[in-house]
């Protein structure tokens, strides 16, 4: 007979390796997309502010959708709802390559893409996010954050490098590769099988049945059932409570308070194409390998992290790398060397990498399996916000100040501000290990 716990281990193993092959298409897809348009968008515009109107426009539905994002991804199986967005996601990309075939002579109508692409992001990445705790029982997310964070690294050095390479080829080849990574992960997705807790903690809680076993015409009713039962006021009080969560927690405040301010400030990505072709001298594969510098520092680091992963001091490390950040940053606006910036670029993302694993692996742990996808959302908002407005900041600065000063500026503002939280929130700085963990179970995991 077979083992029931081997036979679990390996569900567990292949649900979360398909999880992890869904996000490599998709950031994939997502990094090259955004790389060729901040190309496209420049060479038609020639405008710092256009560069930074691009990363409003994506941003604007996370914002305007996130008290109904938040609370689908709680509401529904995580799993098809990321799956849609994603077909929407490939949908846009459809589009924008039909656009570029076209040799387009406005950016107009590709803010109008960009939008559409935000708008279906802005339901997958709280779905997506909100899978991780889903796969492996919580003493063992440091272990898949790890590797989850590495994924999105690795595909932070292909898509950008990929995405330059195609649009040499042509402006619209990459769009259309990207359509089919959107569209594979879209299936890939469909196919992750939660935890053992997850479907336990449904079916004692709210499901009549785990969801794992729920078809989704059951899911839709079940949706509809809680609707019918509560007024439009207890759903906008239920939708607002990742809000009030976050806001009680100030561990769980600092931390994202920080990545939104110092991301806020240190949008320099934004501002690469300008900075690649006036600075550097350098076109679009040059720009590719500036984005991809990026994507190698951070996978470095996660590669460390994947070996030596934090255990102690999370907080002060946590205030370190943000500040480390800022440093690179000011590096990078003040050289005129691509050698230089590549490797200012490198560090910056290596900082930055510790930051996303300290925080993408802290707010689950601090936050109820149930409340997860709304917490989630408002985060994506606040940090995804941060990064958006940091690139129309970016861009705004740039066009008044030039890129080079803009960049110098913000990456002195993250600075400051690793400084000021450090004085401003001391239940952050004194936070010393993951919560809900124990050290000796998270030494090693059930998949090897």
């Amino acid at each position: 007979m077979a083992d029931p716990a081997l036979a679990e281990f390996r569900a567990e193993r292949g649900s979360v390796g398909r999880f992890l092959s869904a996000q490599a298409c998709s950031s994939i897809g997502a990094l090259a997309l955004t790389t060729v348009l901040g190309k496209l968008v420049f060479d038609l515009t020639r405008s710092e502010f256009a560069l930074g109107m691009l990363g409003l426009v994506e941003f604007l539905p996370s914002l305007l959708l996130v008290l109904l994002t938040g609370t689908l991804a709680d509401r529904l199986d995580r799993r098809r709802m990321a799956s849609v967005a994603l077909v929407a996601e490939a949908v846009a990309a459809a589009m924008l390559a039909w656009y570029a075939s076209t040799d387009p002579t406005s950016a107009t109508p590709i803010f109008l893409m960009v939008l559409l692409f935000g708008t279906a992001r802005a339901f997958a990445a709280p779905a997506v996010r909100s899978m991780t705790a889903d796969l492996v029982p919580h003493a063992n997310l440091p272990w898949l954050t790890v590797r989850y964070s590495g994924t999105w690294q690795v595909s932070a050095i292909v898509g950008p490098v990929l995405g330059g390479f195609l649009y040499v080829i042509h402006p619209w080849v990459p769009f259309a590769v990207v359509t089919v990574l959107f569209l594979a992960s879209s299936v890939a997705i469909r196919t992750v099988r939660y935890a053992r807790h997850v479907t336990e903690h449904h079916a004692v809680t709210a499901l009549a049945e785990p969801l794992d076993a729920m078809e989704p015409s059951e899911l839709e009713a079940f949706g509809d059932e809680e609707s019918d039962g509560g007024s439009a006021g207890n759903r906008l009080h239920e939708a607002l409570e990742g809000y009030r969560f976050i806001r009680r927690e100030p561990v769980l405040l600092g931390a994202i308070t920080l990545d939104l301010v110092a991301v806020l400030f240190g949008g320099a990505i934004a501002l690469l194409p300008a900075i690649a072709e006036e600075r550097l001298g350098v076109g679009a594969i040059g720009l590719g390998w500036l984005r991809a510098a990026i994507g190698i520092g951070a996978a470095l680091m996660t590669l460390f992290l994947a070996i030596r992963p934090i255990r102690r001091h999370i907080g002060v490390t946590l205030l370190v790398a943000v500040g480390i950040f800022g440093v690179g940053t000011v590096v990078l606006g003040t050289t005129t060397s691509f050698a230089v910036a590549f490797v200012a670029l490198a560090i910056a993302a290596a900082a930055d990498a510790i930051s996303v694993f300290i925080r993408a692996t802290l707010v689950p742990l601090l936050t109820p399996d149930e409340m997860r996808g709304r917490v989630l959302a408002m985060e994506m908002v606040l940090i995804g916000g941060s990064n958006e407005l940091g690139a129309f900041e970016s861009g705004v600065t740039g066009a008044i100040f030039g890129p080079a000063i803009a960049v110098v500026i913000g990456g002195v503002a993250s600075v400051a501000t690793a400084f000021g939280w450090w004085f401003g929130f001391p239940a952050l700085r004194r936070q010393d290990r993951f919560p809900r963990t124990d050290p000796a179970e998270t030494e090693g995991s059930p998949t090897g």
